[in-house]
């Protein structure tokens, strides 16, 4: 089996669009308002041109997506690297396929090419593992808030990804 670790491009769209339909079911069931989890053709293809949308192909097929958000607005929160539409194919669920990308990007793509030390990402109180998953993953929760769209409480959450202090790039 071949793993291959690389930005989408727009010819990957529809099976973006698949498997990130397909692993936010629950955040739908939840009721959240995330943009992922109702993404249509044109939004998963303005996420690839606006954003660095990064996959995991397993024997060509993408299995695993995450994106590097290059949006003002979440700079107005934290001035990291953040993190968004994090999602594994759920045919491939409890493989690890989703956390050997999260690794990728951060050693590779957010430590390596940004020369940044920590990253964020956002997540709901509400949902009933993700919070934990990434606390295991060594987030820390570091700022609160109610975005007032009947998500409830969302927690801002970082991770130290070095010890050594380095010079953050940003492009």
């Amino acid at each position: 089996m071949s793993e291959v670790y690389r930005l989408a491009e727009l010819k990957d769209a529809e099976q973006l669009l698949d498997v990130t339909y397909r692993a936010y079911a629950l955040i739908r069931e939840l009721g959240l308002h995330w943009p992922a989890a109702t993404a249509d053709l044109a939004l998963i293809q303005d996420n690839i041109a606006v954003n660095e949308c990064y996959v995991l192909e397993l024997d060509g097929v993408i299995i695993a997506t995450i994106t590097l958000s290059k949006e003002e607005e979440i700079k107005k929160l934290s001035p990291l690297p953040f993190i968004k539409w994090f999602a594994a194919h759920p045919d491939y669920s409890n493989k690890g396929y989703g956390g050997k990308l999260l690794d990728w990007v951060e050693e590779h793509v957010i430590l390596g090419q940004l020369g940044s030390p920590e990253v964020t990402l956002a997540t709901a109180q509400k949902h009933p593992w993700l919070v934990q998953m990434y606390e295991r993953r060594g987030y820390e929760r570091f700022l609160e808030l109610d975005p007032q769209n009947g998500d409830g409480m969302m927690y801002l959450l970082k991770k130290q990804l070095t010890d050594k202090p380095q010079l953050i790039q940003r492009g």
